[in-house]
């Protein structure tokens, strides 16, 4: 069988998801804290590729953190979830029971 996908039908992988997930669940949040946020699920070389694509696909937006008059080191890019990546995750889940009903609570 052959799976073929439609250029305008995002795809979700795993690791799209938890962002999602943790992105919602804690709001804004930088590279480094989801990769601790996510207990070895994200590892710091790969985090910024994901954030990048998911950024592209429209799930997520970032914006340079606003750094305090005197503050030292470079600023932080900030990410938080936009309505289409939240309205892609709920639907991903509704469609995750729909076929797996186990997996309801």
């Amino acid at each position: 069988m052959v799976f073929v996908t439609h250029p305008e039908v995002p795809s979700m992988p795993p690791k799209e998801r938890l962002i999602l997930d943790m992105l919602i669940a804690e709001g804004r949040l930088f590279g480094l804290q989801l990769v601790a946020l996510s207990h070895g699920a994200l590892k710091r070389g790969t985090v910024y590729v994901t954030l990048g694509r998911m950024e592209a696909k429209g799930f997520i937006r970032s914006e340079q953190e606003v750094m305090p008059p005197g503050a030292i080191g470079l600023p932080r890019r900030m990410y938080y979830p936009t309505p289409l990546g939240e309205r892609v995750l709920d639907a991903w889940s509704q469609m995750a029971r729909a076929l797996l009903p186990e997996l309801q609570p």
